[in-house]
């Protein structure tokens, strides 16, 4: 039944409509609730005489307020749609995006609540974007919002503990002549330099991403990963902490951190919910600072079976077929590093 439809009407007659409750059952609860001291809502004590669930009352309420209800259950949401909503936004509103349109700014969200109108108007305002909203159940937008932004507080948290660290300040004041290498192995060893990084490389792997970038700027230093071909920005750390975040990298790779004007490559292997991970790494002089880039080879992520690589039946059954002829040759083809080997 369209939202529309349900726009207005008392919650038990929605209920009706939607095929839930019978017009008796809530006229027992409608009784219930005038034998009551205090104030019980109708919804309510249809859940408790069994009547319906908390799913169903959700649905009606947003029919109620003439929006649509959704299942969140299984949905994956992209790095691109969690990024339009800032994590503290998310959580002051109470919300989830779901979908997004950057090309029209086109953003639907998930609220937990029908009768938080005023989200959807702020982050109308504050985002400049065209804002549909549906409802959801709370523990699915309540887990969406953990899953998705616990990660971006806690680098956030870090990155600020980094920001005020006079050390690391006047150390990424010094120019590439002045570096003290002690100083750069004291910093690399920070721990809050290390939490940062198992923290980028930890959401990286997670999001799958197939490469990390640390990029020194004039005037900024980005940390940004690449999904699918399209790089994401992670929250930016003070300019100053480019060169410890670096030389925490080298460490990683056994690289020479006294060597900052040649390019170097190396490797660091690590496990991640027990399986292995391999990082490439590629070090490259620029003129405000080395560059980084990490290429992340998930060897838990690699597939061996036919089965599962993507052939569709019928090519599939003709591919097994030939390569149990006494003779012939496959050749595997693709761009330089795309893993063909």
């Amino acid at each position: 039944m369209d939202a529309s439809e349900l726009k207005g009407r008392k919650l038990g007659r929605v209920l009706t409509k939607l095929g839930v409750v019978t017009r008796e059952q809530v006229h027992e609860a409608i009784a219930v609730q005038k034998g009551r001291t205090q104030k019980v809502k109708v919804g309510q004590i249809l859940i408790e005489l069994g009547y319906c669930n908390q799913k169903d009352v959700d649905r009606a309420l947003a029919g109620q307020a003439g929006m649509d209800y959704v299942d969140l259950s299984g949905i994956e949401l992209d790095p691109q749609t969690v990024g339009a909503i800032p994590a503290d936004n998310a959580k002051a509103y109470q919300c989830v995006p779901i979908e997004y349109n950057p090309s029209n700014r086109q953003l639907k969200i998930a609220l937990k609540s029908p009768d938080n109108f005023q989200a959807v108007d702020d982050l109308r305002l504050l985002m400049g974007a065209k804002v549909e909203a549906v409802v959801a159940s709370a523990d699915q937008v309540d887990a969406l919002i953990a899953k998705h932004y616990a990660r971006d507080e806690s680098m956030q948290d870090v990155v600020s503990a980094l920001a005020s660290d006079a050390k690391l300040a006047e150390l990424g004041s010094h120019s590439d002549q002045s570096i003290d290498l002690d100083a750069v192995l004291e910093a690399a060893d920070d721990n809050q330099v290390i939490k940062l990084l198992n923290l980028v490389l930890l959401q990286a792997i997670r999001d799958r991403a197939s490469d990390i970038h640390f990029e020194p700027f004039e005037n900024e230093f980005k940390m940004r990963y690449r999904i699918d071909g399209v790089l994401y920005e992670m929250v930016p750390p003070p300019k100053h902490l480019g060169t410890s975040i670096t030389s925490r990298i080298k460490v990683m790779a056994g690289l020479d951190i006294a060597e900052r004007r040649l390019p170097q490559d190396g490797r660091i292997e690590l496990k991640v919910g027990g399986n292995p991970v391999d990082l490439r790494v590629a070090v490259l002089p620029t003129i405000y600072g080395e560059s980084v880039v990490m290429r992340v080879l998930d060897r838990g992520n690699v597939e061996l079976s036919l089965d599962r690589v993507g052939f569709r039946e019928d090519d599939l059954k003709l591919f097994r077929s030939l390569i149990h002829k006494p003779n012939g040759i496959v050749i595997v083809t693709g761009p330089r590093q795309a893993g063909c080997t």
